[in-house]
């Protein structure tokens, strides 16, 4: 091998994990990060019903599922459309956020937790400008199935911001005045077509270094939702999708499109944190 070879050898070894990396859609970025720190919107919800309920796995299928608990949309059921959802209420504090979402319900020592609160962060981790999400638009993410940690930057749990616990796979034991908390974060590129798809995963990915893949050039708002929960978790505590690693979280939007879009427009692509305001 001459040495200029050689030379050639060696800088694609050097460059082949940056490059798998960049080319892994799936990868999701932490967020938010750099520039886009704070830049958020917020909806705090209160809890709204348990089911065994999931409108968009089983639809039309009631008590199909795993135990959900949901948050935000009153209505949201085995049945639910895009026109249901529009003509119900909201446990959300913006009034506009008519969404649903919804998460695997926490049990403890065999008895349901319902979240006391539900934080949703509509937050900017793609640098390029974003749209608001179509309406009816479906996300999943996370997996129902995992039975091994998931990665922390997908789901995580943690204590709360004021305790000294890191964010972990597995269910913690929350030191004396502080809860457990459940954390998803869902995929901001949208591939621009595709309202759901058949795993309710490929019509979306996740922007990497603040860039969309190829196939889903459309930045849409980087969303996480936290689940609070009025307990320390602990070794008898687990998912009713099983376990302690299934977490998941699932959405439909049904915002009520223009305020979504004025938010969006005036806090995410201004690069303004507005918070739970305006």
């Amino acid at each position: 091998m001459t040495g200029r070879a050689l030379r050639i050898v060696i800088l694609a070894v050097a460059l082949a994990p940056s490059l798998l990396v960049s080319a892994a859609p799936s990868s999701p970025a932490a967020r938010p990060s750099g520039s886009f720190n704070g830049v958020n919107f917020i909806s705090v919800c209160r809890f709204s019903h348990r089911a065994m309920d999931d409108p968009i796995k089983y639809p039309g299928q009631p008590g199909v599922s795993h135990d959900h608990s949901f948050v935000g949309n009153t209505s949201t059921d085995a049945s639910s459309t895009l026109a249901s959802l529009h003509k119900a209420g909201t446990t959300c504090q913006r009034r506009g956020d008519t969404a649903a979402y919804w998460m695997p319900t926490l049990f403890v020592s065999g008895n349901p937790v319902p979240p006391s609160l539900a934080t949703i962060y509509y937050q900017r981790a793609a640098s390029k400008r974003l749209r608001p999400f179509p309406q009816g638009l479906k996300m999943i993410a996370g997996s129902y199935q995992a039975r091994r940690p998931q990665s922390l930057l997908i789901t995580s749990w943690d204590c709360g911001d004021l305790v000294d616990v890191p964010r972990s796979s597995a269910i913690p034991t929350c030191p004396s005045g502080s809860s457990l908390r459940l954390r998803v974060n869902f995929p901001d590129c949208w591939n621009g077509k595709s309202l759901d798809s058949q795993n309710h995963m490929s019509h979306m990915a996740y922007s990497v270094g603040g860039k969309c893949p190829r196939r889903h050039p459309v930045a849409v708002p980087a969303l996480s939702v936290v689940y609070r929960y009025p307990t320390a978790g602990g070794p008898n505590a687990a998912l009713a999708s099983g376990g302690q690693y299934s977490g998941h979280a699932d959405f439909v939007n049904a915002w009520n499109q223009r305020t979504l879009a004025a938010l969006v427009s005036n806090c995410l692509n201004r690069l303004r944190h507005c918070g739970t305001g305006s």
